[in-house]
């Protein structure tokens, strides 16, 4: 089984406002993205906020570290309810692309224009653990080396916003 998670803790600092809440086509974008990962996984998370349409965790191993927090807080959920890997994705991960799970196959893999979004085998909970925990680097780079993750790239750039010019530009390209 495959658990999906929405990675939804960050400041939205260079967005100016918060951005899971922003509109995309008259949809938020934390609802887009659990509903994408509601396509190709048995039950979704929304991890580092506390109100969400899914089920919501905290990152691990407090808030305010990153994207790998949120991952280890997925990580450890999925180990203790015997999935056997989690599907990450950022909240702001746009068009994701068709068949994701398929073109991440086999675990660990993780898409190289956008490392946040990957498929992780829940086993990886000790070693994102210990770099969580460590004084080095707190860096997705880091956990993808430390577990053999494999970085797959797209013909075409998926879409990540950052910023309110990113969704406008993406709601123009789909005419939204």
């Amino acid at each position: 089984m495959i658990l999906g998670a929405v990675l939804a803790g960050g400041q939205s600092s260079r967005f100016g406002s918060d951005k899971a809440l922003a509109e995309l086509g008259g949809r938020t974008l934390l609802a887009r993205a659990v509903d994408a990962l509601s396509g190709w996984c048995e039950h979704v998370v929304v991890v580092g906020r506390e109100t969400a349409p899914a089920p919501t965790l905290p990152d691990w191993p407090r808030p305010g570290m990153g994207p790998l927090a949120g991952i280890a807080a997925a990580l450890h959920h999925a180990r203790d309810e015997d999935y056997e890997a989690v599907l990450t994705c950022g909240v702001d991960s746009a068009d994701l692309p068709d068949g994701l799970p398929d073109l991440l196959l086999p675990a660990p893999a993780y898409l190289a224009d956008q490392p946040v979004v990957g498929l992780w085998p829940a086993s990886a909970a000790e070693q994102i653990e210990a770099i969580l925990t460590s004084e080095g680097r707190h860096s997705m780079q880091q956990f993808a080396e430390a577990i053999g993750a494999r970085a797959v790239k797209l013909g075409a750039k998926s879409a990540n916003i950052n910023t309110q010019a990113d969704l406008a530009a993406l709601e123009k390209r789909h005419g939204l």
